[in-house]
């Protein structure tokens, strides 16, 4: 009658799929290093709530403007804390090796509902100051 899901492995994992929505774990991989990011994507149907099971995450938001200038702001998330990223937000995720993170989001999001933005080197290194600067607050 109790139902249990678990991921232990790198990577993106949903486990719990039903009516609608979904559940995930996001478990550290090296594109979502600390000091890897090089895109982000925004979900044109769906929110998506993080949840910070373990170690270091820090939620990344970012808007881009008309000059297609990125503007970064990220947040050190705290464990018992649910976030959330509103549908159409550019939005990614940092991880130390020992972070995990679960999601939840519209059933299938994984599958398609994305759209992807690579940063340039000046937006990657603009990016990196933050993140930094954000773990030491």
């Amino acid at each position: 009658m109790i139902e249990t899901y678990e991921h232990k492995g790198e990577g993106y994992e949903p486990f719990l799929i039903r009516d609608g929505w979904q559940v995930a774990q996001l478990n550290y991989m090296e594109e979502q290093g600390l000091e890897g990011i090089v895109k982000i994507d925004k979900h044109l149907q769906t929110d998506e709530a993080f949840i910070l099971l373990a170690g270091t995450a820090l939620l990344i938001a970012a808007t881009v403007n008309e000059a297609n200038a990125v503007d970064f702001t990220c947040v050190k998330m705290q464990q018992g804390i649910t976030y959330n990223i509103p549908v159409n937000t550019w939005h990614n995720i940092a991880m130390d090796r020992d972070a995990s993170v679960i999601i939840v989001e519209r059933k299938d999001t994984h599958l398609g509902d994305f759209v992807f933005r690579t940063l340039t080197s000046v937006e990657q290194r603009r990016l990196k100051r933050v993140i930094m600067t954000s773990l030491d607050a």
